[in-house]
């Protein structure tokens, strides 16, 4: 296979990233059909939390029903995108045949390294606004994926939220620089109208994340966390002001709710991330074009509710919500 070579300052930016990041590599294989062809996929994830990692099993789990003998480079940038660029120029340098990015930042960091290398990315929210595809039916180029935006999350999440509690005024943490956050932040203003405020808190770094929510204190009904992978990493910080200042607060995530958030319209990572990787078996092993392959879109979405978090916030659980939403303690 071609290889393109880095140059000196970006081989050096690797050489960097490798002495003080975390690299690991597996094999797949698995019993079943496939080929006796082998394969090197390239895994970038911004950040670990709970959900990006449920994404990245589920890719990889598609290639094991397939039963093909994978070797997967996984590779975590710890929030900074400038580690992002440079695993994506490594994955480049090494001509792996596939990269899995796996989140908005990792896409782009992954677009901006390769145009010849096919690209499958998740838990992006909005594909077109981040400008990583040209069209959802048709990407363009060499890139395809799946998104993480179910069309109702949003609007279900915010009808919950007035019609159930009554919230006149959302407070929302999060990192003004992810485009997959300020998508988020101004669906959630188009949902609530004229009638309930959004009451915002930037940050840069997880570690601004309690002093951001602590500033919302006193002028919002219920937290609001979105999908934003800054303040998702460090959603125990929103999870204690909101307990301690008995606030209901509503995430993006599941995975969010099992942490202790109190209620999401969500679905399953693993489930978007296991679409993803059925489409990687598909470019790889009968040469479908990426930009020919429409983006997928998440289905099964479904109200989960935590108990515990809801004593905690002092929320009374409501008889009716037993038929709505699932829940978990």
């Amino acid at each position: 296979m071609k290889k393109v070579w880095l140059s000196g300052a970006a081989l050096s930016a690797v050489l960097v990233l490798a002495a003080c990041g975390e690299e690991t590599s597996e094999t797949s294989a698995a019993d079943g059909e496939g080929g006796d062809d082998s394969y090197t996929i390239g895994v970038t994830q911004i950040v670990e939390h709970p959900s990006l990692d449920a994404a990245t099993e589920g890719f990889k789990r598609a290639f094991e029903e397939a039963g093909l003998d994978v070797t997967f480079d996984d590779q975590v940038a710890q929030g900074d995108q400038n580690n992002s660029q440079s695993i994506s120029q490594k994955f480049v340098a090494d001509g792996v045949d596939l990269i899995f990015a796996n989140s908005t930042p990792s896409a782009l960091s992954s677009l901006n390294a390769t145009t010849d290398i096919p690209i499958v990315f998740t838990s992006v929210t909005d594909p077109l606004a981040a400008s990583l595809v040209e069209d959802m039916e048709a990407p363009g180029g060499n890139v395809t994926g799946t998104t993480d935006m179910h069309p109702d999350a949003i609007s279900n999440t915010v009808d919950f939220m007035t019609r159930e509690l009554g919230v006149k005024s959302i407070g929302m943490v999060y990192n003004a620089g992810e485009p997959n956050s300020v998508v988020q932040v101004d669906a959630v203003k188009e949902a609530v109208g004229s009638d309930v405020t959004v009451e915002e808190a930037a940050v840069s770094t997880s570690a601004d994340v309690k002093q951001a929510a602590e500033s919302l204190f006193g002028k919002v009904d219920a937290f609001y966390i979105i999908t934003d992978n800054t303040v998702v990493s460090a959603l125990e910080s929103v999870i204690s002001v909101a307990n301690d200042q008995d606030i209901p607060l509503f995430v993006g995530e599941l995975d969010s709710v099992a942490r202790g958030g109190f209620a999401a319209y969500g679905f399953e990572y693993g489930d978007i991330g296991y679409e993803a990787g059925q489409m990687a078996v598909e470019i790889l092993t009968e040469g479908s074009a990426p930009g020919e392959m429409a983006v997928q879109y998440p289905g099964n979405l479904k109200l989960m509710i935590n108990k515990d978090a809801a004593e905690e916030m002092g929320i009374e659980i409501k008889p009716e919500w037993e038929e709505m939403a699932e829940f978990t303690e």
